[in-house]
């Protein structure tokens, strides 16, 4: 099957402060395993029940673990066993943020194509 995604995928690893955005409580820091990530947006997988069109904190670590601080947006989800899958938008991510997602895509296809 053709892959019409408008951007390339990526693999890194982050967690997710669950909590309202702008809430009063301090919240609850959850690892998520991403199982995919692109400059708009991420696909990922956790044990947390998360609510669909509500907006969360997300910390994503790079290759070089670097992190980026974003803001996350719900748009999907579905439940299989105990597991939950979400995707979600980046909610006013800074162009330097995308940047850094863009020379992330960068190496890691220069990377991938090296070891071919």
């Amino acid at each position: 099957m053709e892959d019409k995604r408008k951007n390339k995928r990526l693999e890194m690893q982050g967690e997710i402060l669950i909590k309202e955005v702008g809430g009063v409580e301090d919240g609850e820091l959850a690892q998520i395993e991403i199982t995919d990530c692109s400059r708009d947006g991420l696909g990922f997988t956790t044990d947390r029940a998360l609510t669909i069109g509500s907006n969360y904190e997300t910390n994503l670590t790079l290759w070089n673990k670097d992190k980026i601080h974003v803001f996350l947006q719900i748009t999907r989800a579905n439940k299989d066993g105990d597991i939950f899958h979400y995707g979600g938008i980046f909610i006013g991510m800074p162009d330097s943020d995308r940047m850094r997602i863009r020379v992330y895509e960068t190496v890691e296809d220069e990377l991938r194509n090296k070891n071919n």
